[in-house]
């Protein structure tokens, strides 16, 4: 902690003079970006149940961008020019990636994490177990949590600027359907399940309808809940339309087996997947 102190000093003053950048201060950049790559730094922490960000090192990627120049960078056959090199040593770092997934340097994947062919920004975090399938993506500064399950086509939207603004969290033992679309630093709670191609923005209308009376959330998706697309109505000068929202439909129940709760709320709610 004592260390990232130090830097988080260092990277103010560098991003308050960037004439800094051309001595030593690239290097600080690049250490910096190292230790978020590394997982020994995260974009937000959580704290007494709340997301946290920490602004400095979203600091540290921008400036990143300015240390960087752009280059050739091979993968087998595959060529990419970009200022941003790729993430090397998956083996080492018992990560299993499916050829032609990409993920930038600065990007952190835990052991057990697996990627089919998918796209993971610079800042993200994608935790141990998680599954990341065919054609998703994270954006920048997006945490993924463990054991979540990321289908085919999910877009996770990324975030890094505003410098306070939330990156889209997804916590542990989530479910995210095919073609779901999660931006503007949604949340979406433990264990919750999206149903295929539901849309949660930050302002999007989540309504629970399971009681007698409709509860709404926006932005937000409660821990264990099993969400599908739905649509309300809205009065609009030529009419009445409906517009798009999402339909918390029930609840997954505690349990300590994660997958045989996810397989019997799937079953159980008829969720599109």
């Amino acid at each position: 902690m004592t260390e990232n102190n130090s830097f988080k000093g260092d990277i103010e003053q560098l991003w308050n003079d960037r004439d800094l950048l051309k001595g030593d201060g690239a290097q600080t950049v690049r250490r910096v970006i190292d230790m978020l790559d590394k997982g020994q730094l995260r974009v937000v922490e959580r704290e007494d149940g709340q997301w946290h960000v920490n602004e400095w090192v979203k600091k540290a990627v921008l400036l990143y961008f300015a240390v960087c120049g752009m280059e050739v960078c091979e993968a087998g056959p595959m060529e990419y020019y970009d200022k941003i090199p790729l993430k090397r040593g998956y083996a080492a770092q018992g990560v299993r990636v499916v050829p032609p997934a990409v993920v930038r340097h600065g990007a952190y994947l835990a052991a057990g994490a697996v990627l089919m062919p998918s796209y993971v920004n610079i800042g993200a975090y994608v935790g141990s177990g998680t599954m990341v399938d065919t054609w998703a993506t994270v954006g920048s500064c997006a945490q993924i949590g463990c054991n979540v399950h990321l289908s085919g086509g999910v877009g996770i939207g990324g975030v890094l600027e505003p410098l306070q603004a939330l990156p889209v969290i997804v916590e542990d033992h989530c479910f995210i359907g095919s073609r779901c679309i999660v931006v503007e630093g949604a949340r979406i709670g433990e264990e919750a399940v999206l149903g295929a191609g539901t849309v949660i923005t930050g302002s999007s209308r989540i309504i629970d309808v399971t009681g007698s009376e409709p509860v709404e959330y926006r932005g937000v998706v409660p821990p264990r809940s099993v969400v599908v697309p739905g649509t309300c109505v809205r009065q609009f000068p030529a009419g009445e339309y409906g517009v798009s929202c999402a339909l918390i439909i029930g609840r997954r129940k505690e349990s300590t087996d994660k997958k045989t709760a996810l397989n019997s709320a799937l079953r159980e709610f008829g969720v599109s997947v």
